[in-house]
Parts: structure tokens; sequence; C-alpha cells
């Protein structure tokens, strides 16, 4: 199997290895990226899951000090205004690199397209000076032009399932703490 990668690498052009790379740094950018989000937002959403637990149940009069909330909060006052902006700022935070993932799901099958495009234009200039040409000869060329853009595909289906976790949990932690927000103004 490594001989085959090799082989594939030795055999390939400059601009398919560069591709190839892109693809490499863009696929581990995605699974850094969602692991270090997704590790944040779940306990983000705990935390606010946990507040809203002992608000609801009246354990507490004032918001749970492990919640983000509780920042935008003083004396147990809680302003509808403050309450928003403050939602607004966690969930800015929460959200950070989630774009990445977009532009990365929006892109990659793009970069492996080119990569397969520019891998067939140069199959078919190699094929050129020859007089006869059969499928047996083309078919190689090709299949391994249209190994980019598996690649493309295979990282952008990563980075969108991604994408969909992490706004899952982030539309989680933005339900959490509007339900604090409304029990906190309704006790004002």
């Amino acid at each position: 199997m490594i001989d085959l990668f090799l082989n594939y690498l030795s055999n390939s052009s400059a601009i398919t290895i560069i591709i190839l790379v892109v693809l490499s740094i863009y696929f581990i950018s995605i699974i850094w990226v969602f692991l270090y989000r997704y590790m944040n937002l779940k306990d983000l959403v705990q935390n606010e899951q946990r507040s809203l637990e002992s608000l609801v149940m009246n354990t507490h009069i004032s918001i749970n000090p492990l919640s983000k909330l509780s920042r935008c909060t003083r004396n147990n006052i809680a302003s509808k205004e403050l309450l928003n902006a403050c939602e607004i700022s966690i969930i800015r935070e929460a959200s950070v690199g989630i774009s990445w993932l977009s532009i990365v799901a929006s892109t990659a099958p793009f970069i492996g397209l080119f990569g397969t495009v520019v891998g067939i234009l140069e199959a078919f200039a190699m094929f050129a000076g020859l007089d006869k040409v059969g499928f047996g000869t083309i078919a190689p060329a090709i299949s391994e032009a249209l190994i980019v853009t598996a690649n493309g595909i295979f990282v952008a289906i990563f980075a969108y399932t991604f994408h969909q976790i992490l706004s899952r949990k982030v539309y989680e932690l933005h339900t959490y703490l509007k339900a604090q927000s409304e029990i906190l103004i309704s006790r004002s």
C-alpha cells in the first residue's frame, strides 16, 4: 500500500502534490478545529444546562457562577438589554472557527477538481506525441488524476459534517442561554 502511494507521488506533477498537501493541511486543520471546539462547546453546554436546571428547580435565586451569563448580572439584577448583549457575545465566542469548516467544505472539492483538470491536461499532453493511444493507456492516467478530486470530496465531507455537529452544539448553547435569560428577567 505504501509502495503504491509512493509510486503515485513519484509519478505525479508538482501541482498535484501541492494540491494534495493543501488538502492534507485542510484535513488536519478541520480535525483540530472540530476536536477543540467540540470539547469546549460540550463543557459550555453542560454548564449552562446545569445552571438552567438549578434556576428552574429554584435551588438558586441567582444564576449559577459556572454559567457564562453570571458575568452579566450584578447584585442579582439582570436587565434584558444586558443579558441580550451577553448572549450575543457568548454565542460569538462559542462559534469561533466554525465558519472555517464551512469554507473548507465548500472549497475542498473545487481544489480537488482543479488538481484533476491539471492531471488530465498533463496526461493528454503526454499522449500528444503518440500515434495510437488506447483506452488501456489513457485509463490509468485519468484514474490517477481523479484521486485528487476524491481527496477533495473526502475532506469536504468531514468538514461539512463537523460544521453541522458544531452548529447544533452552538444552537443548544443558545437555547440554554435564552431560557436562563428569560427566567432571570422574569424574576427581576
